[in-house]
Order: structure tokens, then sequence, then C-alpha cells
């Protein structure tokens, strides 16, 4: 099986992605998402955004 992970770009939908992953013939098996950090002045770090990613496997 070969595989491929997929980002939700910042200007992308979800279904983008997926649609983009089905026309390069590619299905999801897993999704991940990992908040993204910003220092504040204060010395604290706050979350600003979340960043997508999709595992993908082949379809054969």
């Amino acid at each position: 099986m070969k595989k491929k992970k997929f980002r939700v770009n910042d200007y992308q939908s979800i279904d983008d992605c997926l649609n983009q992953m089905e026309s390069e013939g590619y299905r999801p098996i897993k999704r991940i998402e990992k908040p993204v950090f910003e220092e504040q002045q204060s010395g604290e770090a706050e979350p600003v955004e979340q960043e997508i990613v999709f595992q993908a496997v082949k379809d054969e």
C-alpha cells in the first residue's frame, strides 16, 4: 500500500481536500488535527488555528 499525506490548506475546505484525494486515486484512513500556537507578548503560547492532515492510501 502506498501512503500519502494531504494537508487542508488555509483557504481550502475539508471537502475540497477529500475531493483532491479522490481525484488522485487515494482514500483517507486517518485524520490528524494539531493546534498551531503563537507566542504572545506576555510570553504565553495561545492556539491560533487548527492544522488538519489526512493520511491516505492508494485505491487499487
